[in-house]
């Protein structure tokens, strides 16, 4: 087997396997650089292809995150319009309780009707509340429910620190999440790339044109590659910005949390993402799975079994160390029939500087049966009148 980095000997082979993660693809680690220099409490830089993390400062401490929130909001509405449950063209009516929401705002009044779409350039490009609430309602009925359904997702994408109390982000006692999270759920969300549509306008208009929508994310017109996401800012989440940008084929996620000041968070965002792209390069391991050599099978009707790299992925490498990548292989020798298909026999560890940085699982191509008279016998027919 060969790889990008370096021919591939076949050593060391670790013929008992350890502990794999339960997914075929185990998640990068964080590489350590000359970090950043960050004035905000709470941050954290992620790959947006592979959640790969670049960069974390108390990316775990609970935090309020005001309008970040949203980012939450929008991603349910988007899955909605992906089951097509709603369109894009749908009239939603606005309630007294979405007319009622402070904070940044469209000025919904009480049965005023805007299309789902003018209702999310609202929400991603000026974050009203109004907005956010009445797309609440369209979908779940209530706020209520569908903070409930926030939740429900946030528990599926495995945020385990977050709690929504509101779809708005306005402070809450108990509304809490991470910049970990906040990584997790913004990611989700770029997977629908007519999200950008939204995030990436820095000026658009609503009720022809007398309602004038001005991006609140400064970035969009000053920082090389950028495509979103979300800023917030409230007295207790302080300045909050999810900032997203890619440049070739490297895209970054950048949340900072808690900053005092407006200009702090864009700078900080700012300095976080030339971070990532100043020292990072995304590479694809080139493997060659002819030459993964077989596993031996056990009372099995093969007596070994094809292997391969389970969804081999690209990843990010610090660009200085590119030369010093090596790879482990840790492989069983043998096994017990029946073998199934995917079934995990090893798996191929990329390290830098005794770390590793990324792991695949290595599995069978393909199944082996149990060597019993009566699969021997199938064998034996199969084998003298074929299919028929």
């Amino acid at each position: 087997m060969r790889c990008s980095f370096e021919k591939y000997i076949r050593k060391p082979i670790i013929f008992t396997l350890t502990l794999v993660c339960i997914f075929n693809i185990c998640p990068p680690v964080l590489l350590s650089l000359e970090e950043p220099n960050l004035i905000s409490p709470s941050a954290v830089l992620v790959e947006e292809s592979t959640g790969q993390l670049l960069y974390e400062k108390e990316a775990n401490e609970l935090r309020h995150c005001a309008s970040i929130t949203k980012i939450m909001t929008v991603l349910l509405v988007i899955e909605a319009l992906a089951r097509k449950e709603i369109n894009l063209k749908d009239k939603v009516t606005a309630t007294q309780h979405a007319q009622s929401m402070g904070g940044s705002q469209i000025w919904l009044k009480a049965g005023e009707s805007m299309s789902v779409d003018e209702l999310l350039k609202a929400v991603m490009i000026s974050s009203a509340n109004d907005a956010a609430v009445a797309l609440a309602e369209h979908i779940c009925g209530s706020e209520e429910d569908f903070v409930k359904a926030m939740n429900k997702r946030a528990k599926e994408l495995k945020m385990l620190n977050t709690n929504f109390k509101n779809c708005t982000g306005l402070d809450e006692e108990g509304h809490l999440t991470t910049a970990s999270d906040i990584a997790i759920m913004a990611r989700e969300l770029i997977k629908h790339g007519d999200i950008f549509k939204y995030t990436k306008v820095w000026m658009d208009y609503l009720r022809g044109e007398k309602t004038q929508l001005v991006n609140t994310n400064k970035l969009i017109k000053s920082y090389k590659g950028i495509t979103g996401l979300k800023t917030g800012t409230t007295d207790d989440a302080g300045c909050c910005i999810c900032a997203t940008a890619k440049r070739k084929d490297v895209g970054l996620i950048s949340v900072i949390l808690g900053a005092e000041n407006s200009d702090d968070r864009f700078n900080d965002a700012a300095n976080l993402l030339d971070y990532g792209f100043n020292n990072f390069i995304k590479v694809t391991p080139k493997i060659d799975n002819i030459n993964l050599s077989h596993a031996k099978v056990k009372k099995g009707l093969k007596k070994e079994i094809e292997l391969e790299v389970a969804n081999v992925k690209s990843f990010l490498i610090p660009k200085d160390n590119a030369n010093e990548i090596k790879t482990v292989l840790e492989l069983k020798d043998e096994v017990l029939a029946p073998v199934s298909k995917g079934q995990v026999f090893g798996r191929l560890t990329y390290k830098l500087n005794d770390k590793d940085i990324i792991s695949f699982n290595i599995v069978a191509k393909d199944e082996c049966k149990k060597a019993t008279f009566k699969n021997i016998f199938k064998t034996i027919l199969h084998f003298i009148f074929g299919d028929n």
